[in-house]
């Protein structure tokens, strides 16, 4: 069973023509809402794997938080561990998308923000069920050191997906972190340095090993992924597909890569998973709904002539 310990949000997302510049104002084609939040995403893509997974966050007392539970009750996911907090509105992110996929995202954390030392407590009350915990940046920076930390000492496996990136370093989180999972952009602002490469993602990689971080996954969007470990260090391509919305892909990236570890796959081919169900995830319109079962799934990879093996 793999824990996710994050956010839950509902999106509300415009599509363009383009994204707009600084103080323009744009029409767009297209608005709807779909359930969303870097957590819930995860999960969703975990669940919708055939991988049993289990939500601990907040929702507020609300439609979205009654919607954002029932989405993750249908794809599966086990909800006890999500708190309705009566005092918050559910948390809601802002999404401009363009045609060709590119994205902006505005997110108000909402319940979100809210996490605390109790929501550590549930976590800890499940964990000694858990294959892994999975962690990302958008509820406060403190509770995810907590609930690293109780996971690390309890020998759970933690992949951290630090985004969106704090103002504060986090290289104190790194030593308690098994895989760190960051995009281009992520990379370049852990870094220091920019990140549009293989090239510069192993200067970046080699840079977070130095600070403390012990396997380091680098996702560069359509060029592929660098990953590398304290034994290898590998460029996975991307596979080609046609772009729809590149809204949630790295949350795929993670539910395919997480999916493929718990299942006793090694490192690279979790890598190509992660990249697999990332890909399939900007075909789709959406977040939680553009994440692939896993007939879908299992289809892709046979398509694309891969071979799982242990």
């Amino acid at each position: 069973m793999v824990i996710v310990f994050g956010s839950i949000n509902m999106d509300l997302v415009t599509r363009t023509p383009r994204l707009p510049e600084a103080g323009e104002t744009l029409l767009g084609s297209h608005f709807f809402t779909t359930p969303g939040g870097k957590g819930a995403n995860q999960a969703v893509a975990l669940s919708k794997l055939g991988i049993p997974t289990q939500m601990v966050g907040r929702v507020g007392d609300d439609a979205f938080g009654q919607e954002l539970l029932e989405e993750l009750r249908v794809a599966g996911v086990q909800i006890d561990s999500v708190l309705v907090d009566e005092e918050a509105h559910s948390g809601v992110a802002i999404i401009t998308v363009a045609d060709g996929g590119k994205n902006q995202i505005v997110g108000v954390l909402g319940a979100n923000g809210r996490m605390n030392s109790e929501d550590v407590d549930r976590l800890v009350e499940i964990l000694p069920e858990a294959d892994a915990l999975l962690l990302q940046l958008e509820v406060p920076i403190a509770v995810v050191r907590a609930a690293a930390r109780v996971a690390h000492e309890a020998g759970v496996r933690v992949i951290l997906d630090p985004a969106p990136v704090p103002t504060t370093p986090i290289t104190d989180l790194y030593p308690l972190v098994d895989i760190l999972v960051p995009n281009e952009v992520e990379a370049s602002q852990l870094a220091g340095l920019p990140v549009n490469s293989p090239e510069t993602a192993a200067i970046a990689a080699q840079h977070l090993r130095q600070q403390g971080a012990n396997t380091v996954i680098i996702k560069l969007g359509a060029q592929g992924v660098f990953c590398a470990t304290a034994d290898e260090i590998f460029f996975t391509p991307a596979f080609s597909v046609d772009a729809v919305d590149t809204v949630a892909a790295g949350d795929a990236f993670a539910g395919g890569l997480v999916a493929a570890l718990v299942e006793g796959l090694p490192l690279r081919q979790a890598v190509v998973w992660g990249a697999a169900a990332g890909a399939l995830a900007v075909t789709q319109a959406g977040a939680q709904a553009a994440m692939s079962d896993r007939s879908t799934f299992d289809a892709f990879l046979i398509e694309r002539g891969v071979r799982n093996e242990k």
